[in-house]
């Protein structure tokens, strides 16, 4: 049995529904610059000051199944920094009697590693609140930034390129 997290949810939406509100990542998660369309889209994730995520698109199954890996990461509250580098996020789809169950796992975060707690416990609330109300109603509770703490899209996309530059270095 895998150690890695996952979180199953239940909505009243079609497969194809589900599939696109979780590729429709601002509505539910926060705001991201870049796209999630397409296999090979890269796009990028910042909570200013604690958490990166920049993350490529490496699987798109209308209906069924979408994953992500993360090519660099920063959790400012960890001792390793950049402990979700090289993990992947998936969903699985799949259409039951009850509705369509989406299966999350956020493979190589596992209880061994030091952000796992803070992290599955915020993973659960995306998944189990804001994607699950997203994908049923159309409205979720995504991240929001206002005011100082807020990054324009030349923020997120310089975050991005030093948090590569610097991976690459180590």
């Amino acid at each position: 049995m895998s150690a890695d997290f996952t979180r199953t949810i239940t909505v009243d939406a079609t497969p194809q529904q589900a599939f696109d509100a979780i590729n429709d990542v601002t509505g539910w998660w926060g705001r991201i610059t870049g796209r999630t369309t397409s296999v090979g889209d890269e796009w990028v994730y910042v909570v200013p000051g604690l958490h990166y995520s920049g993350m490529r698109v490496t699987e798109l199954e209308p209906g069924r199944r979408v994953a992500w890996l993360v090519t660099g990461s920063y959790l400012d509250f960890v001792e390793d920094h950049q402990e979700w580098n090289d993990t992947t996020v998936t969903f699985d789809i799949a259409e039951t009697d009850s509705g369509t169950q989406v299966t999350f796992t956020h493979a190589g975060l596992e209880p061994r590693v030091e952000c796992y707690k803070v992290c599955s416990d915020a993973w659960s609330m995306f998944i189990a609140g804001s994607l699950k109300d997203f994908i049923n109603t159309g409205v979720g509770k995504p991240y929001v930034f206002s005011g100082a703490e807020a990054l324009s899209a030349d923020d997120h996309q310089e975050l991005h390129d030093e948090v590569q530059a610097s991976a690459a270095m180590e």
